[in-house]
């Protein structure tokens, strides 16, 4: 099982555009493809927003020492950068946020519980990890590699 924490308050009245509900699915989503892949054994995400600005201000990955040999939390974190992004419409967009289908998750818990399709609409898709298996064979070198060569489409998403 997981766990995380989130700043407060309650996830089922919100709108799901907004940050309080869609960043703490993302950062779940993030943290679960990071362990999936085999980079860290444990894995805390952590996002923070301003008012009126898209990129989040803050991105914070904790793996609590139990990143991969030869990967280190900052290139985890840089990997994020690249492969996610959370700016609200983005996450609305990846995460299929604008579907009518809120009865479902505010019974029974937002986390935890397995994605499914039904009547065509994905249900708990941050659930679901993104494969970032292709970094599991990087060292914290190439992903600095990696992350240079990429540094405009990272700029585009995320405050550096």
């Amino acid at each position: 099982g997981g766990w995380g924490a989130h700043g407060g308050g309650a996830f089922s009245g919100k709108d799901p555009t907004k940050v309080d509900r869609s960043a703490a699915y993302a950062c779940r989503w993030m943290a679960k493809s990071v362990v999936a892949a085999g980079l860290a054994k444990r894995a805390l995400v952590q996002l923070s927003y301003a008012i009126g600005v898209a990129k989040p201000l803050s991105l914070f990955v904790e793996t609590y020492g139990t990143e991969k040999e030869g990967m280190t939390a900052q290139a985890i974190t840089d990997i994020v950068k690249l492969e996610f992004d959370c700016r609200p419409g983005a996450l609305a967009r990846d995460l299929q946020l604008r579907e009518p289908k809120y009865n479902k998750t505010a019974a029974y818990c937002h986390f935890g519980r397995e994605s499914y399709v039904e009547d065509g609409k994905k249900f708990f898709s941050w659930e679901d990890p993104v494969d970032l298996s292709k970094y599991s064979s990087m060292s914290a070198g190439d992903v600095e590699t990696a992350l240079s060569s990429g540094k405009e489409a990272v700029l585009k998403k995320w405050v550096d």
